[in-house]
């Protein structure tokens, strides 16, 4: 396991301070901003710690303020319902007194039924895909540092262009790219639900960024996810290979939509997902290159 991988592991183990009540620590990577996706994974954390049977089926959350990396975040949850094959929670994040997160959460025992999917893109095997690292690697003078020093816990092999580097060529409003965490992972399913919920906010905005040849550190650009909705189909693994599958169907009124289908290696469609982003353009400003604004909590 990466120190990396040690970390997103420490920040989703969250301090029990009283009945239904959690306390969660932020990365000390130096952002302007929490990233969202850690926001969202703590908070299904949370929830997870009040359940006592069923697994995670479906999560909607929306991102309501920015968060403060620089203090602890209260994450309060409600248990709406215990009922005998659905379990629902509720959890609100908290800094500085005002809510800038909610979740809502519904957890599932397992039950036989009717079954079907659609079948994952035919892609290059993960072995075969070059690091973001090693593909980031020729852009070292035209990104920001950031880019380069910042720990990866999650691994990432994108199939085609990067969302960071800008093509004039490229308008297509999706993207494809086999992630997994980077190293082992505890035998826990909660866990392993959570850390593909964090790497889920790491790139379903980009695909909606893709036609419009900017990135969300542009100066002229003002861009923070809204919401996040995910539904987990089948058991699987974080540590395993997984294929993300996204795309962006529509923009429109400063605001975009992102969905994407998660994929094992063996073609078993195991989660979907959806994304809304705020995309507001803002008159005569400069572009800049600056890696440490997140743009993954709206604020606006």
């Amino acid at each position: 396991m990466t120190a990396a991988l040690q970390d997103l592991i420490a920040l989703l183990d969250l301090e029990s301070i009283e009945v239904n009540i959690f306390r969660g620590t932020n990365s000390a990577e130096i952002r302007q901003r929490v990233f969202g996706g850690q926001v969202a994974a703590q908070a299904l954390i949370a929830a997870g710690r009040t359940v006592e049977r069923g697994q995670v089926h479906s999560l909607h959350s929306y991102f309501l303020r920015p968060g403060d990396p620089n203090v602890p975040i209260l994450y309060e949850v409600d248990r709406i319902r215990d009922g005998r094959s659905f379990i629902t929670r509720r959890v609100v994040a908290i800094q500085h007194g005002k809510a800038i997160f909610n979740l809502q959460c519904s957890f599932h025992v397992a039950e036989d039924g009717l079954e079907h999917q659609v079948t994952m893109p035919e892609v290059p095997d993960p072995d075969t895909v070059p690091t973001v690292a090693e593909r980031l690697e020729p852009y070292r003078d035209e990104l920001h540092a950031w880019f380069f020093d910042r720990p990866r816990p999650i691994d990432q092999r994108f199939v085609g262009r990067l969302p960071w580097i800008r093509n004039e060529a490229e308008t297509d409003p999706s993207q494809r790219l086999w992630l997994r965490a980077d190293g082992e992972l505890p035998d826990d399913p909660l866990l392993h639900a959570a850390v593909v919920c964090y790497a889920s906010d790491m790139t379903l905005y980009e695909s909606i960024l893709n036609p419009h040849h900017v990135r969300w550190d542009d100066e002229s650009f003002m861009g923070a996810s809204l919401d996040h909705c995910m539904w987990f189909h089948r058991p699987f693994r974080a540590d395993d290979w997984l294929l993300l599958d996204e795309e962006s169907p529509a923009a429109a009124g400063a605001r975009g939509v992102a969905r994407g289908l998660l994929f094992t290696r063996a073609g078993e469609l195991v989660c979907s997902m959806v994304q809304e982003g705020l995309l507001r353009v803002r008159a005569h400003a400069a572009p800049t290159v600056s890696g440490s604004g997140s743009r993954s909590a709206a604020g606006a």
